[in-house]
């Protein structure tokens, strides 16, 4: 009995889901298309837009596997050839060979799980509870790739990314990964606490205890690595646990709200040491995204939540997951504490109050320089100076841009917004920050996150 390469390909998967974690199987081979089977090789497409980095895992991490289900199926030694373009199959006749009853492996990694605890994470952090979208899928990858196999090719891992976005979802749940089905130390931190506890071991006279806590673990988290900036000696002393833990091949991740080479007042063997991995962003989700991501928060509810309501609070919260959860809690709470069935009326009257304070800010100069400043570590008193350091003029002529763009402003009256400058130099600014993003993505993605951050989305 003959059967077709979609039966045969199928017939693999199932045994091949049987031999891993359900997130590694749903990351790596649910998006992938069988294609051709030329004498004893199978053409297998990976049609994930992340394709290059998925076949790079595929190839090195799970060829051996995926060979050996394929060869059960048919009965005699296939080899699978993963593919990106239609391009690498050979012309030749394809084969579909008649299936050999074969042996269904035994459950291995599944049968091992465990769940201990782990330093400062969260259970609710998992993979299985993170909606993936286009603005989240290579990180989402990545961190699968680093929980399945840490140390071994992105080391450090850095994700960055606005407020609200998943950045600690998705570190957290590489801690519970990790945690479930291996016996490795994790340490999941913000900057901040080890700042504090830096600062208190100091003052206690225990600095041994800090770093023996932070560089005797085998994955280290630590998040909001922005929060560094300007604090010298934590730079010094995270300086030395980063290759402390890199030298014994020990596995990092670090998130932040921008990229290495944007966060302010970094010392640059500390940038330099950042961007030696991987570094993956997380961008706003777009409107299907954000509706899977309310549909997932609602199966958590037992109300039924009509699709006007999920849309209305989709089309007002643009880039902040949590906001976004947050208003349909808000919907749901108002719901049973007045005792009303949900409709896109009662949503409307749950969120006036969140949608007017996001209606009543007021978008001016001031508002543009001190959102801006706040963003680049620097003050406003700073940002009107007659300093010209690139670390001041560059934030200065983001704000002129951005109140030329968002305001009704002239150039005469921008110019006395920032000190009393002339016009010309408003224009000079503008025009600087306009070529730097037409040749600059990364650039152009930090304008945009500063703008949504003045727009409140």
């Amino acid at each position: 009995m003959e059967h077709s390469i979609d039966t045969i390909w199928q017939k693999a998967l199932d045994m091949i889901s049987e031999d891993m974690p359900e997130v590694s199987f749903n990351t790596w081979f649910t998006e992938l298309i069988p294609m051709e089977f030329i004498s004893h090789d199978f053409y297998v497409k990976v049609a994930t837009s992340n394709a290059k980095f998925c076949k790079s895992v595929l190839d090195t991490r799970y060829l051996t596997l995926t060979n050996n289900a394929v060869s059960n199926v048919l009965g005699e030694n296939i080899q699978v050839k993963f593919i990106l373009e239609d391009s690498e199959i050979p012309r030749g006749k394809t084969l579909v060979m008649e299936a050999t009853p074969s042996k269904e492996p035994s459950s291995n990694q599944s049968g091992n799980r465990r769940i201990k605890s782990s330093s400062n994470l969260n259970s609710k952090y998992t993979f299985d509870k993170f909606v993936i979208g286009e603005n989240n899928r290579f990180a989402h990858a990545a961190c699968v790739a680093v929980s399945e196999f840490p140390s071994e090719r992105y080391n450090p891992l850095f994700i960055y990314g606005g407020v609200g976005l998943g950045k600690t979802h998705l570190m957290q749940a590489i801690g519970n990964f990790i945690s479930e089905y291996s016996n490795n130390r994790v340490v999941y931190v913000s900057c901040e606490t080890f700042t504090n506890e830096f600062i208190d071991s100091i003052k206690n006279q225990n600095s041994e205890t800090f770093r023996n806590k932070y560089r005797n673990v085998d994955i280290l988290l630590i998040d909001d690595i922005q929060f560094l900036a300007k604090k010298e000696g934590t730079q010094e002393e995270f300086f030395h646990t980063f290759n402390t833990l890199h030298e014994e091949n020990k596995q990092i991740v670090i998130s932040s709200d921008r990229p290495p080479r944007e966060i302010p007042n970094l010392a640059e063997r500390l940038r330099s040491r950042f961007e030696m991995g991987l570094i993956t962003d997380i961008s706003t989700p777009n409107f299907e995204t954000r509706i899977a991501i309310l549909r997932k928060k609602a199966e958590s509810y037992a109300e039924d939540i009509p699709d006007d309501v999920l849309n209305f609070i989709a089309d007002n919260i643009h880039s902040n997951i949590r906001e976004l959860e947050g208003a349909l809690t808000t919907v749901v709470a108002y719901s049973k504490l007045h005792g009303q069935k949900i409709s896109l009326n009662f949503a409307r009257d749950a969120l006036k109050d969140l949608f007017k304070d996001k209606a009543n800010i007021v978008i001016d100069a001031a508002y543009i320089k001190e959102t801006t400043a706040k963003y680049f570590n620097i003050t406003v008193e700073e940002m009107d100076s007659k300093k010209r350091t690139k670390a001041i003029s560059t934030p200065r002529q983001v704000a002129m841009y951005l109140t030329r763009e968002m305001t009704e402003l002239s150039l005469p009256r921008i110019g006395e917004e920032f000190g009393g400058r002339d016009h010309s130099t408003i224009i000079h600014g503008c025009q600087k920050i306009s070529e730097e993003m037409d040749s600059n993505t990364d650039f152009k993605n930090l304008i945009i996150r500063i703008q949504n951050e003045i727009k409140g989305d």
